[in-house]
């Protein structure tokens, strides 16, 4: 074999040559690894944490569909109905609407490097692990960050936010819709208008609230909206969805200097997303396969309507809740109207480690719940009901698996 394709590269000429030589002369120094020679094993667990959750069975089917070319126009049709969709559950008319190749934290880091410059004010609602994600980017972009801090479970009132406001002269605000470290639902009836008197753009984060909460981008004044794949809307990880207001539209395109980031510019992803109505220009090969996902849940959730699946996670999550208070158990939430309908926070119960009772419940239950996360870590157990998830008989599973769980694990009587 080898003087035959060295006869072969003779006639190719010397580069060719050259290549044989060094296929010939170096061994291999990695074994092919045994674990790929099995199958791929994926245990079947309900999901019933904080997120991802179960993909749809409509949503599962798109991962058969073959492969298409990024920039082939039956491509761009869907992501012109992803926009569409988008548009929809946002209940936003703003032509800056697009799906991020990137989980929540790659969409958040777009939001953030496109609207700040270094020096500017960045007010920072800090009430659980997003809002401390979002402090640490806009520290990284240069701006000037300014907290306001609130222990888990903690919201901020229009009284706060104005004195922020005008304390700090902000050109940006964030705030966590569905602080699903804490189970805390944070209003925003109001808080764009108040921004807008003090020249301050409203950026929201919806990723685990869109869906299973009413929200209303242009009505309630939001400037920036983003959301995840993986939540309600039952999709994979790894895309998101944004969308920008005219105000925060004309922040990004005055910036003095160009954003740290070619993957995550704006403008060039508004002219590749169809924004812009220019030409559309190659700018970074989508995830093709996942945005067919995105659109078939986005389209799940149109023929559902928006107001329909309001009403189920809320019906659903309220019939948890019974239920878990039934359990003798306390909603670590205290006041109803503040509790995220879509992930529900428990407070540990006390003398359980919360590691005992999330593996017993998922080792003999094969259910998915999660302890806190950030600073509500060991405080918390968290329960989502999230887009098809959010059943009643899905209730009564992870009630059972509960009681039985309490009733199993050690408890330290001390």
């Amino acid at each position: 074999m080898l003087r035959v394709l060295t006869l072969a590269s003779a006639a190719l000429g010397p580069r060719t040559t050259g290549w044989v030589r060094t296929m010939a002369s170096h061994q291999l120094l990695v074994a092919p690894p045994e674990t790929l020679r099995k199958p791929l094993s994926v245990p079947n667990l309900l999901l019933l944490g904080p997120g991802p959750s179960n993909l749809s069975p409509r949503v599962l089917a798109t991962g058969s569909l073959q492969m298409i070319s990024h920039m082939n126009q039956d491509m761009y049709q869907i992501m012109d109905e992803i926009k569409q969709g988008i548009q929809y559950v946002f209940q936003t008319k703003n032509s800056l609407t697009l799906a991020i190749s990137g989980s929540g934290h790659c969409v958040l880091e777009t939001a953030l490097i496109n609207l700040l410059e270094p020096g500017d004010s960045f007010l920072v609602g800090v009430n659980g692990l997003w809002g401390q994600r979002a402090a640490e980017i806009g520290e990284r972009v240069g701006a000037r960050v300014h907290q306001m801090t609130k222990d888990p479970g903690g919201h901020y009132t229009l009284k706060e936010v104005e004195e922020g406001l005008a304390q700090h002269k902000p050109v940006l605000l964030f705030l966590t819709h569905g602080e699903s470290t804490s189970g805390i639902l944070q209003p925003l009836d109001g808080y764009g208008e108040l921004c807008h008197r003090y020249n301050c753009l409203l950026l929201v984060d919806s990723v685990a609230s869109l869906g299973g909460v009413p929200i209303h981008m242009d009505q309630q004044g939001i400037d920036v909206l983003y959301t995840g794949a993986q939540k309600v809307l039952n999709a994979p990880p790894g895309t998101s969805l944004i969308s920008f207001s005219d105000k925060a539209k004309n922040k990004i395109y005055t910036r003095k200097m160009k954003p740290y980031s070619f993957y995550m510019d704006v403008k060039s992803l508004a002219n590749f997303w169809g924004c812009d109505d220019k030409p559309r220009m190659y700018h970074h090969t989508t995830p093709v396969t996942s945005l067919y996902a995105l659109r078939e849940s986005l389209a799940l959730l149109v023929e559902q309507g928006l107001e329909n699946s309001w009403r189920r996670h809320r019906e659903a999550t309220a019939y948890l809740q019974g239920r878990l208070q039934g359990l003798g158990l306390q909603l670590f939430v205290k006041d109803p109207a503040l509790r995220l309908p879509t992930v529900t926070t428990v407070t540990v119960p006390a003398g359980y480690d919360w590691r005992d009772i999330v593996n017993y419940i998922k080792d003999r239950f094969s259910i998915e719940i999660t302890g806190g996360l950030g600073p509500s870590i060991g405080k918390v157990l968290r329960i989502g009901l999230l887009g098809c998830n959010a059943t009643r008989e899905n209730v009564d599973r992870v009630i059972e698996a509960l009681q039985e769980a309490l009733q199993r694990c050690p408890q330290n009587k001390l």
